[in-house]
């Protein structure tokens, strides 16, 4: 009350006027009006503006834009960046300048929409880093609000190595940059792996500068994929082939490593302009070769499991990494090309014998077939000359049948040796392949591993009574039962053939004997190495006119003809004998001589 006392009343104001209701001082009301209105800011609805933060809290945030009223937005709007703060400017869209209650209605949400393309279009041309609010996960990626626009982040994009899991970047606020802009479709493609590539690049050149061969460092599997695994060094990538994992066969990298596995790998090589890194696990373990029992030698016996099939030959693991090559020629002492499939497959546990040994090449190579005894050891013992064996037919030739006694065994039959009566042109006339044969065995040839085999010698050679049927001057009746361009096949009996020339056709007559005319023949040639006969029809009648000409008598009284019984007994001997013979043979002999050497 003291202070109140001490007031002095304004000796200038009209008391007076103010009593009427009509005050009157120097300064007009519309004068106050107009200095008050120049103190707030120009602004109308529907536009954006720059404000300032006053004050925050986890709902609201209030903002000054130089109105006579502060307004407030909802924090929620402000979500992409969690850092904001008391005093950061703002852009916000004035929706209302007074409401009911008189308030300034703003809004942040819809000031970032108004000009997100102009803003989205200068980040994209500046190559400007911008704050993005992760709304939501979706195919193939995620969808990040930008600018109050949902872009959209590909899972590719979102970091350099793989992520397993997407849901836990939902809500969060990060760093962008805009990669590609679709201005029809009005879609936006944004990247944080950008952002950390940028990074990593110049990490990368500071580690690769520091590398050197053979330098042991420690990482962490990144990826694996069929050919390789991809090791993070810290900031730089880099690459184990499978083939650099292990020492032994791998058929995945998963069997060596896992990921996200730490692993101490070794450099083998780097590219400093490409930045490849080339690594390897397998090089910080001895060699198994070095390893290897160093008492093992040529002879020896081993055992291992087939780890690789090939045609040619199977590749067995004898120890870690240690690996011998079976050869097909070595699995079996059969001389009969065939497949390695045919003997073993992957995974077989087998016993061999080391046939040779290079330390230093790091090779070795196997057998199995040395385990049994070579069947050519003893060949002259187990198949004498002149025994009797059943063969298998393995292969023809023009010349002859491959056949096989045995496993190792193997003999030829030459054509010629297959039918005593028989004109074949091919084997296959006579025999088949995997069929059985009865062989004797005419020749062993022990250096070259063959046998010479014979068929017809298990039966009595049948020329040798033709021989004595068939001599020289001899008549037979015959039928032409091939007529060829230099003569003509005879049939004769006991089912052996005739060749007679076309000069040795002609008839008494004059007329050439024809197809399946049945005449007299006369022998003129016999060849029993050659299975030949020559007969000649015409030697039968000239014959005797010279005789009768020349008063010789004394060749004629001593041939023979088939249509005289008497005489074919006396001189031909056993006729029951040589069909016996023949029934025995068990087929129709037959020769197809050769054209005439003498007439």
């Amino acid at each position: 009350m003291e202070n109140l006392k001490n007031i002095v009343p304004n000796e200038n104001f009209d008391w007076e006027s103010y009593e009427k209701g009509d005050l009157n001082t120097e300064v007009k009301k519309d004068e106050l009006v107009k200095t008050y209105d120049e103190t707030l800011s120009t602004m109308r609805d529907k536009e954006v503006v720059i404000g300032t933060v006053t004050s925050l809290n986890k709902r609201e945030v209030v903002v000054n834009i130089g109105f006579k009223s502060d307004g407030v937005v909802p924090m929620s709007e402000f979500r992409y960046n969690p850092d904001l703060q008391i005093g950061d400017e703002v852009e916000v869209y004035i929706e209302n300048q007074e409401d009911k209650k008189g308030q300034l209605i703003l809004s942040h949400k819809k000031a970032r929409a108004a000009r997100s393309w102009e803003r989205v279009n200068e980040a994209l041309e500046k190559d400007e880093i911008i704050k993005g609010y992760v709304k939501c996960r979706t195919k193939g990626g995620m969808i990040v609000d930008i600018f109050g626009i949902e872009a959209f982040l590909p899972g590719s994009q979102i970091d350099v190595k793989p992520i397993r899991d997407y849901d836990v970047f939902v809500g969060k606020t990060m760093e962008f940059k805009i990669v590609k802009i679709n201005q029809d479709f009005k879609n936006v493609v944004v990247s944080h792996k950008a952002l950390i590539e940028a990074e990593l690049e110049q990490q990368k050149k500071e580690i690769i500068s520091k590398l050197e061969k053979g330098q042991v460092l420690e990482g962490t599997v990144k990826n694996i994929t069929s050919y390789g695994v991809f090791v993070d060094l810290g900031g730089v990538d880099g690459l184990i082939h499978i083939t650099d994992l292990s020492w032994g066969r791998v058929s995945h990298p998963e069997e060596i490593v896992q990921l996200d596995e730490k692993i101490n790998v070794v450099i083998l090589d780097f590219d400093d302009e490409k930045k490849r890194i080339a690594l390897g696990l397998k090089q910080l373990t001895p060699h198994p070769w070095d390893a290897l029992d160093p008492n093992l030698k040529v002879g020896d016996k081993v055992s291992g499991k087939v780890v690789v099939m090939a045609d040619y030959g199977a590749f067995v693991e004898v120890a870690t990494g240690v690996e011998g090559l079976i050869h097909v020629s070595e699995m079996s002492w059969t001389q009969h090309l065939r497949s390695a499939q045919d003997f073993m497959k992957v995974g077989d546990e087998v016993e061999a014998v080391i046939l040779t040994l290079d330390r230093e090449e790091r090779k070795m190579s196997l057998g199995i077939k040395q385990l049994r005894e070579d069947p050519w050891e003893n060949i002259e013992l187990r198949y004498p000359t002149g025994s009797k064996h059943t063969a298998k037919v393995r292969n023809f030739t023009n010349f002859g049948v491959f056949v096989e006694i045995e496993e190792g065994v193997d003999g030829l039959i030459h054509i010629s040796d297959l039918s005593w009566t028989k004109k074949i042109k091919h084997p296959s006339e006579f025999t088949q392949i995997g069929t059985d044969i009865e062989v004797q065995v005419l020749e062993i040839d022990k250096e070259n591993r063959r046998l010479s085999l014979g068929h017809k010698q298990l039966e009595e050679n049948p020329w040798d009574v033709f021989e004595t049927l068939f001599n020289v001057g001899s008549v037979h009746e015959g039928t032409i039962i091939e007529m060829l361009e230099k003569g003509a096949v005879v049939s004769l009996p006991y089912g052996v053939e005739g060749f007679a020339t076309p000069k040795h056709l002609t008839k008494e007559d004059g007329s050439s004997a024809v197809l399946d005319e049945k005449l007299p023949f006369k022998v003129i040639e016999f060849n029993k190495d050659a299975k030949r006969i020559i007969v000649s029809h015409s030697r039968t009648f000239e014959d005797e006119q010279k005789g009768s000409r020349g008063g010789e008598r004394k060749a004629s009284k001593n041939v023979e003809t088939v249509n005289n019984p008497v005489m074919e007994k006396t001189t031909l001997g056993d006729i029951e004998e040589l069909a016996a013979l023949k029934e025995k043979l068990g087929e129709k002999p037959s020769a197809a001589p050769e054209e005439p050497k003498a007439e």
